[in-house]
């Protein structure tokens, strides 16, 4: 009897007002909000890396292979999270094999499996077809034997071969374009089709999910870039970071502009959820909302960013200011995620209550989880930076 009540007590603990039994308990946890997060890195880094293919910014070459590959190991981990989440994971291949044409979770298996392997697999082999073939002569051991069963023994590195590849992959990242902004905005289509969600219903939503994607994945890429060069300990291109932070203030001002935009057009309308979702806003999401996505993770660097477009300071002092504010951003999109999938969670359907939520470091759904769906990317991109390293391909490109 004391344990029943003891239970009851942490139940109602988590309840602030009236909230129906079945909306005590969150059904998406913080798993769910790493897999819009993680997508969103996979498209960001990949449109930074089209930046150089197809609209011709030389001036980011440094930064393309490390952009692609960045691109391809988060993608690989992408629906981790997912199948992480769901109460028998062996079972996730059956949206591969009993499609569900309605069902817009079941279409992204699709989606995903399109950008994955048509797009970056294809754009990555095509790309380094023709070093790799070089590298399986040069090296010995397992790098030999990687470079001989990734290049599909393909030999041929005459000038017209490789003109051929280059040509393909050209065309591969012009397609990969509109799949990079048809597979993060899907993921906001899924939570703007939510009707009953007054916190997610918006047709903004897709359009804000895709604007701080393409901000969260250049954030991602200038701070990898500058942790690759510290531990090669090569001099870094100034030039390349100060354009990369160029186009991350202009697309990090327009997604501000959307995201203002979609609350001041709440405010106006102020439906009959706009007092629900007022509390909330000032209550539960107070800090994640205000604090750590809007002052520190979009106002600091825009305004720091906006004042670096006029006054340079020494490069050394650039770079630092640089590698603090990509990791702002990423700490203000991330709690971005975590203000829709969490805080759409967190109100009553009937407006009168809120609810908490509560994980434990260990389980399943818990803290330690969505780390390790953090730290397996880059443990991937280790060892295809490895592998693969651009930085060479750039040097035997210039032979």
């Amino acid at each position: 009897m004391e344990d029943h009540l003891q239970n009851l007590y942490e139940v109602l603990s988590k309840v602030d007002g009236y909230v129906y039994p079945n909306e005590i308990e969150l059904n998406w946890s913080i798993l769910i909000v790493l897999y819009p997060y993680i997508t969103g890195l996979v498209a960001g880094a990949f449109i930074l890396a089209s930046l150089e293919r197809i609209f011709k910014v030389k001036i980011l070459k440094p930064t393309y292979g490390i952009a692609l590959l960045t691109a391809f190991s988060f993608m690989l981990v992408a629906t981790m999270p997912l199948v992480s989440h769901l109460g028998k994971p062996q079972r996730a291949y059956e949206i591969m094999i009993t499609p569900h044409s309605s069902s817009a979770m079941a279409i992204f298996g699709f989606v995903y499996l399109w950008y994955l392997m048509v797009v970056l697999f294809l754009e990555l082999w095509f790309d380094y077809r023709r070093d790799m073939v070089i590298w399986a002569n040069e090296t010995t051991g397992f790098k030999r034997f990687m470079y001989k069963v990734l290049s599909l023994g393909t030999t041929d590195i005459s000038p017209k071969a490789v003109a051929l590849d280059d040509k393909i992959g050209y065309i591969i990242t012009v397609i990969g374009v509109p799949s990079a902004f048809l597979l993060h905005g899907y993921v906001g289509f899924i939570f703007g089709s939510i009707k009953a969600n007054p916190w997610w219903s918006t047709v903004l939503m897709p359009v804000i999910f895709l604007f701080s994607a393409m901000v969260s994945g250049i954030a991602l890429v200038m701070l990898v870039y500058i942790v690759l060069t510290k531990i090669r300990k090569q001099l870094i291109d100034m030039d390349c970071l100060d354009t990369i932070a160029k186009y991350l203030f202009y697309i990090l001002l327009i997604d501000f502009a959307l995201e203002g935009l979609d609350q001041i057009h709440r405010i106006y309308v102020a439906e009959e959820s706009f007092e629900a979702l007022h509390k909330l806003v000032f209550g539960k999401l107070f800090y994640s909302l205000f604090i750590f996505q809007g002052l520190l993770g979009t106002i600091v660097p825009i305004l720091t960013l906006g004042t670096l477009q006029f006054y340079k300071p020494r490069p050394v002092i650039r770079k630092t200011i640089y590698t603090i504010l990509g990791g702002l951003v990423l700490m203000g999109i991330f709690f971005m995620r975590w203000n829709v999938v969490i805080g759409g969670q967190l109100f009553s359907k009937s407006f009168y209550g809120y609810t908490s939520f509560k994980t434990s470091l260990i389980g399943i759904e818990g803290y330690g989880m969505a780390i390790i769906w953090l730290i397996v990317p880059f443990l991937i991109l280790s060892f295809l930076l490895w592998l693969l390293p651009p930085w060479k391909k750039i040097e035997t490109s210039h032979d």
